[in-house]
């Protein structure tokens, strides 16, 4: 399969070692910063599908070039989800194809499954309150992360005391609080805690390398070949 990757830092040269090793070809790669002209229609269109990794404020635009030039998307993009409608909408109305994950993890897509049944149990044990600490490497621009949202609209679906996610203190007796830590070159960690005066209940997940989500993004690359068009996850890929 021929891929075109937009957004070529730490995470695109993972992608592109680990679709090299599984037998695809990297067309383009595109860094905005370094070789924008090479950002065309023409170049899009050597590509069957795009991989893009880049920033929440260029995202969406990225999405409407590739589209434009009738190529699929892949994003690992978080940030720009007030947009999310927009894109279903070109999807559905004008035969689009996207993939879209918070996180490409297979781990954490069994984390997210995990969070939604632990949510649901403990929705009926009224001493418990919960809250979450999700922790990224400085680099990260978005607060809270992506994959801290899922989680949190995972607790939402199924754990009725509470109303929102919040990062702000002052609010977490009615939502539920995300702690959001940036240090060092953190890949990503995810813990979610029910307390009570009696005990705690812990579920964590922590990312060793960005290897998972590269190899997730590229995963879904190629769920996507031969696909009609529409609006993609992970629950589509791994059948959960």
């Amino acid at each position: 399969m021929k891929i075109a990757l937009i957004g070529y830092g730490k995470m695109g040269h993972e992608i592109e070692k680990i679709a090299k090793e599984r037998g695809h070809e990297v067309v383009l790669t595109l860094d905005t910063l370094i070789n924008p002209q090479d950002f065309t229609k023409e170049n899009l269109q050597k590509a069957e599908v795009v991989i893009e990794f880049t920033r929440p404020d260029a995202a969406f635009e990225n999405y409407k070039k590739c589209f434009e030039a009738g190529v699929p998307v892949v994003s690992g993009t978080t940030g720009w989800l007030d947009k999310m409608p927009e894109v279903e909408k070109m999807c559905k109305e004008n035969g689009k194809t996207f993939f879209y994950s918070s996180n490409y993890s297979i781990g954490v897509n069994i984390f997210f499954r995990l969070n939604k049944f632990l949510a649901k149990i403990m929705d009926g044990f009224d001493n418990y309150d919960v809250n979450m600490v999700e922790t990224h490497h400085i680099h990260k621009l978005d607060k809270p992360s992506g994959t801290a949202i899922t989680l949190a609209e995972g607790i939402l679906e199924n754990f009725h005391r509470k109303n929102g996610w919040t990062l702000e203190a002052k609010d977490a007796k009615e939502k539920v609080l995300i702690n959001s830590v940036r240090e060092g070159e953190v890949p990503g960690t995810h813990s979610i805690k029910y307390y009570s005066d009696i005990d705690d209940i812990e579920i964590i997940h922590t990312a060793h390398s960005r290897k998972g989500l590269a190899l997730g993004a590229v995963l879904a690359a190629e769920f996507l070949k031969g696909k009609p068009s529409g609006f993609y996850g992970m629950d589509d890929m791994l059948k959960f």
